[in-house]
């Protein structure tokens, strides 16, 4: 592979990621609205004996966009659940190799899968006008809302998956890591 061929490869691959990481920061700040809405819902549940389903639904709704919206962001920075049992013992080459068989055979197909069948599932929603099931819980349009994340969220995936599997292939090739250092790799600095 040819040194502009890699440049151009490390200039995409940084361009996917920054959608993941512009992701990521706007994201995080939905835990503030999570953590004031907890606080105040323990404070008139416990100091006046009151609540709102709604504002529980909420607090949950918002933890479920948290994790669905940052999921392309942590694997950006490769703060993901592994099971590693042989991954680091690996070299470097090693565990790009596995990276991309992973990202490959796992992660884009699943994610793919996602994104194809979510459509009729979040189409089925903001057609019927879609509202809780709980009777005081948050009206339409916060269900077809929460539901759209789940192909938003395999659309990240799949972005972020290509940019993690073109520095990977770039590590195979010996061209070099495309873009940042990430988590396991500043760790063996």
């Amino acid at each position: 592979m040819n040194d502009t061929t890699a440049d151009k490869l490390r200039w995409l691959s940084a361009a996917l990621q920054r959608v993941s990481e512009t992701t990521g920061n706007l994201v995080a700040w939905l835990t503030v609205p999570m953590v004031v809405g907890t606080f105040v819902i323990v404070v008139l549940r416990y100091a006046f004996d009151v609540g709102w389903i709604w504002m529980q639904e909420g607090v949950v709704w918002l933890h479920a966009l948290v994790f669905m919206l940052a999921a392309a962001y942590t694997l950006k920075h490769d703060e993901h659940v592994r099971v590693d049992i042989l991954y680091r013992r690996l070299s470097r080459k090693r565990r790009a190799l596995v990276d991309v068989l992973g990202i490959l055979l796992l992660l884009l197909p699943v994610s793919i899968f996602i994104l194809a069948v979510s459509w009729d599932y979040v189409e089925t929603s903001w057609r019927i006008r879609e509202g809780s099931r709980e009777a005081g819980g948050l009206p339409y349009p916060f269900v077809p809302l929460l539901k759209s994340a789940i192909p938003l969220t395999a659309l990240l995936l799949v972005i972020e998956g290509v940019a993690e599997l073109i520095r990977r292939i770039l590590e195979l090739v010996g061209a070099g890591d495309a873009g940042g250092v990430s988590h396991s790799a500043a760790a063996e600095l």
